[in-house]
């Protein structure tokens, strides 16, 4: 690969992510504190990722994979988004912010899929090359909290209550415009079918591969990933708040260590995967749920501050542990013929079906606990998914047969 295409990619990857850590994480501070929002309208603007996930096959299946180049798509969903981006910056009430979230993540969830495919068409060896440009994306979520909290001080004590984080949507609109514009700078990725070619509603989200579940194993499996994501879903829409509401300063900045400990187990996962196999990994990854929440359950912002921290730093082991080791077994159950398919089921099971529940549960769970206008009882809160990724965790080392994984570079 050229040093030009690898600086493309890589700004490309920056661009991807930095939107998308530059507004997610603070919305769930913003909401409740500028629009008034509760837990259930929070739950129904973080759900919008999940219907994001369930449509993106349908945008990369019947349009981008037939019709035109991924390139040419991802700079038009990017500059619509920036549009959505400025209109949700300037809502003054949920009821007007909800339809712009809504359309922005419809149209910003199959980006994720488009810069994948314009990163791979460019690659001669993917399991090398890939992990050197996708960094890129981490750091770019990265350093959008660190300028959040450090750079603008917007998710400050005095920033969130004079409504600064608006900004957040508007720096994320301006980057939006930038990466459009710049998309259609990108390497030509042509489609992948042609346009005359027939593509069924099986195809595109992965039931192909619905026969897999009749080996108890993935079946087991297939559940578990559907059911972890309920905690999932309570740090990714309560984990901002928590931090804010209970006094942490620059929460936007503390989150940031989740994605630096994901760089790190990710670094990690191949050893540990060998090691330990398969069975023993995913367990690791469920177990590190429980601790997580049981930390935020009874760390505070003063002396015990550092339980917080460290239940944040756990999100590595949390997320690769879990999801990428589950990638890995659903690619080897799969086979050559049903590889994509597999993977799709599994991401339309995960960040469509289970995430959709979990944020629904969450905001019911974080309603039920609300002491006073902005004060939560989050003890009571945390103890849930605690308890709940405990179970799933039982079942799993409980009925999970072990099996000898290979893992892949």
């Amino acid at each position: 690969m050229k040093g030009i295409v690898r600086a493309q990619l890589s700004f490309m990857m920056f661009l991807e992510f930095f939107i998308w850590g530059g507004w997610f994480v603070t919305m769930g501070i913003y909401l409740p504190n500028t629009l008034g929002a509760d837990g259930g309208q929070i739950a129904a603007a973080y759900s919008t990722q999940s219907w994001g996930a369930i449509l993106a096959p349908f945008i990369i299946g019947l349009i981008a994979d037939r019709f035109f180049n991924a390139e040419r798509i991802l700079g038009i969903l990017h500059l619509i988004g920036a549009f959505l981006m400025y209109q949700m910056a300037n809502t003054v009430d949920f009821g007007a912010f909800y339809p712009y979230v809504l359309g922005y993540m419809i149209g910003y969830m199959p980006t994720l899929a488009l810069v994948n495919s314009v990163a791979f068409n460019q690659m001669k060896d993917p399991a090398k090359e890939f992990s050197f440009i996708r960094v890129f994306g981490t750091i770019g979520w990265i350093i959008a909290g660190l300028v959040i909290s450090y750079a603008f001080a917007w998710d400050s004590e005095a920033g969130v209550k004079e409504g600064l984080l608006k900004n957040t949507f508007l720096m994320t609109a301006v980057a939006s415009t930038i990466l459009g514009i710049f998309s259609f700078t990108l390497p030509k990725t042509p489609p992948k079918a042609s346009a005359g070619e027939k593509v069924s509603i099986s195809d595109i989200l992965g039931l192909d591969a619905l026969g897999l579940l009749k080996d108890r194993n993935f079946l087991l499996f297939f559940l578990a990933s559907i059911l972890i994501c309920i905690p999932l879903a309570f740090y990714y829409q309560h984990a901002g708040q928590f931090l804010g509401e209970i006094g942490v300063a620059n929460p936007a900045a503390k989150m940031t260590i989740g994605q630096i400990s994901e760089v790190l187990f990710m670094l990690l996962l191949p050893f540990f995967f060998k090691k330990f196999g398969f069975k023993k990994t995913i367990l690791v990854g469920m177990i590190a749920w429980t601790v997580r929440y049981l930390l935020f359950a009874y760390g505070n912002s003063g002396e015990l501050v550092f339980m917080l921290l460290i239940g944040i730093a756990l999100h590595g082991i949390c997320y690769d542990f879990f999801f990428v080791s589950g990638q890995i077994y659903t690619d080897s159950k799969a086979g050559e013929k049903f590889k994509s398919a597999a993977q799709g089921l599994i991401t339309l099971a995960t960040y469509g079906v289970g995430m959709l529940v979990g944020f629904y549960i969450a905001g019911k769970i974080t309603d039920s606990n609300l002491i006073s206008e902005g004060v939560h009882d989050w003890n009571s809160i945390w103890i849930f998914p605690a308890i709940f990724a405990a179970g799933v965790m039982l079942l799993f080392a409980l009925f999970f047969k072990n099996e000898k994984i290979e893992y892949k570079e």
